[in-house]
């Protein structure tokens, strides 16, 4: 009975974690760039507990252990925004951000000017160009961004939006703020298309976030109802040998 109480508990451990992950997709919905999640799941076969009276492999004990979160790096829808700073990247590539901590790699293209003219994310920090930070004056007019990325305005070319790739995506961690960061070094990407006036939107899709939702409440429900049985149980046990006859 300790063995079931204890397997019931790990897969409700397991029934959390996923509801959190569930929970953060449909959180960001509306986050711009938002890489959707899902949690993966491991059978961990106990290598000394077993069924008492059931041998063979049938008799052994195994828990559930949530592995580790995947992503999906599919490509959100496009939304018009008219800020003719935004940007979404059609195709595979990752715009690269300045941070404190090095370089960061993101999708979210809603950008601004701070006061410098230095263009940045919501967050103040720097998006870079192929030659560095990428500065607009405030004299400039008519600004533009060509698909491969140009920025330029009336009074001339002002750099060219760094866009990378990465072989696996894989190697990309998330460090909050939608940016990610990488184990290994990024390649200039190929075959990209950059758009302007528009930004890319999460790949979430709710109804079916919702529908796991419903699904990971029923089994939490199911396992909490045959863990309460089982303790009854065992408690119904305990009493019944406790009014047995000593010798």
């Amino acid at each position: 009975m300790e063995n079931a109480l204890l397997i019931g508990l790990s897969k409700q451990m397991a029934l959390q974690r996923q509801m959190d992950v569930i929970a953060n997709n449909l959180a960001n919905v509306a986050t711009s760039g938002y890489k959707s999640e899902t949690l993966t799941f491991e059978e961990v076969l106990m290598p000394v507990a077993n069924i008492d009276g059931v041998t063979g492999s049938s008799g052994k004990l195994s828990y559930v252990l949530d592995a580790r979160t995947v992503r999906r790096f599919d490509e959100g829808s496009i939304s018009q925004t008219g800020n003719p700073l935004d940007v979404a990247i059609n195709g595979k590539g990752w715009l690269v951000v300045q941070t404190a901590q090095g370089e960061r790699y993101t999708r979210n293209g809603n950008f601004t000017l701070d006061a410098n003219g230095q263009v940045v994310n919501g967050n103040g920090q720097p998006i870079l160009g192929e030659s560095g930070p990428i500065t607009i004056g405030l004299e400039d007019t008519d600004l533009t961004i060509a698909s491969d990325g140009t920025v330029s305005t009336a009074q001339g070319k002002k750099g060219k939006l760094r866009v990378v790739a990465f072989e696996n995506e894989n190697v990309l961690k998330k460090q909050g703020d939608n940016l990610f960061s990488a184990t290994r070094p990024p390649q200039p990407a190929e075959g990209y298309r950059i758009a302007q006036g528009v930004i890319e939107r999460s790949n979430v899709e709710p109804v079916l976030e919702i529908a796991k939702m419903i699904d990971v409440t029923r089994s939490y429900v199911s396992t909490a109802r045959l863990l309460d049985q089982t303790a009854k149980l065992k408690s119904r046990a305990i009493e019944e040998l406790g009014r047995m006859p000593t010798a």
